[in-house]
């Protein structure tokens, strides 16, 4: 059996991955693949990971999980989809003295213990860390900004050496690592969605242009969802290229802005953090071991 962990990261597609994958059941169950409900599982995964303190699990332990996240399957299942944006850490933790998730490469291995025998893959969306500090802060109402940064400046934090952690420690436990940026989710969505279900490319799939509608005019989503059925993509590429074409000319201006009203915070500084971002995205895709999805 094949193990996905949607390890987030914060703020990232609001659970929108695991709904529209729940949404397509039919397709799914053609895949063998299944997306449990986030409450079949993660109470009894917290305390599976808790109980085994990094362990690999017992035949009965393995049993028990199975059993709960099975449950509603379609048929039989080669392939269980986990998703929970705090798997890495709480808010309150993701920033620590090495930075950004310093706890992440450690969460892996313990993660895959939980079903040391089957193949193990983890998937992880990345943010313009200033757009994340925006979220962390308000998921933390009432704690000084100061104090979540840990001392550090806010352009130092950056996701390169998060992920080299985090390569190295997938590739110890022989797990895939697949990562992609959330400023790209509209136009790769699919792509994603895919990849995470272990889905037929040719698949069609309910929803899978649902990120880049909510960024459209209303008119716009209609004809986009009318060229689509009429003129179906051949390849991932054709499909974006589409996507982009129809974003260009019918995006609501304010969907396509993210403000960072945050202490200290200036449109230089903004600026600085984001071609940092850049700098490491390229890097990360380098890394031996990782999957980078891009548009």
């Amino acid at each position: 059996m094949h193990l996905v962990f949607h390890l987030g990261a914060h703020a990232t597609d609001d659970e929108r991955l695991i709904r529209t994958l729940a949404t397509n059941p039919e397709v799914m169950a053609a895949a063998q693949s299944h997306a449990p409900a986030p409450t079949a599982y993660r109470m009894a995964l917290r305390d599976a990971l808790i109980g085994l303190k990094g362990r690999p699990a017992d035949a009965a332990t393995q049993d028990g999980l199975r059993k709960a996240c099975l449950r509603g399957a379609r048929g039989p299942v080669e392939r269980l989809i986990f998703s929970y944006e705090n798997f890495l850490a709480l808010p309150e933790r993701a920033i620590g003295a090495t930075g950004l998730y310093p706890a992440a490469a450690d969460k892996l291995a313990p993660l895959a213990n939980l079903f040391p025998q089957d193949q193990t893959e983890f998937h992880l969306g990345l943010l313009d860390p200033a757009l994340l500090l925006v979220a962390l802060a308000a998921r933390q109402p009432g704690r000084d900004f100061s104090d979540m940064l840990a001392g550090h400046a806010p352009e130092d934090l950056r996701w390169g050496p998060v992920l080299e952690r985090m390569a190295e420690a997938a590739t110890k436990v022989g797990a895939k690592l697949v990562v992609w940026c959330n400023e790209d989710l509209p136009l790769i969505f699919p792509e994603v969605l895919r990849q995470m279900g272990g889905i037929a490319a040719a698949a069609p799939l309910m929803g899978e242009y649902g990120l880049v509608e909510d960024l459209m005019q209303p008119e716009g989503a209609k004809r986009l969802r009318t060229y689509m059925a009429q003129h179906p993509p051949q390849t991932a590429e054709q499909r974006r290229k589409v996507l982009t074409a129809f974003l260009e000319k019918f995006a609501r201006p304010e969907a396509l802005l993210a403000d960072v009203a945050l202490p200290g915070f200036t449109e230089e500084l903004v600026a600085e953090i984001a071609a940092r971002y850049a700098q490491d995205v390229a890097a990360i895709a380098r890394l031996p071991g990782v999957t980078l999805i891009t548009s």
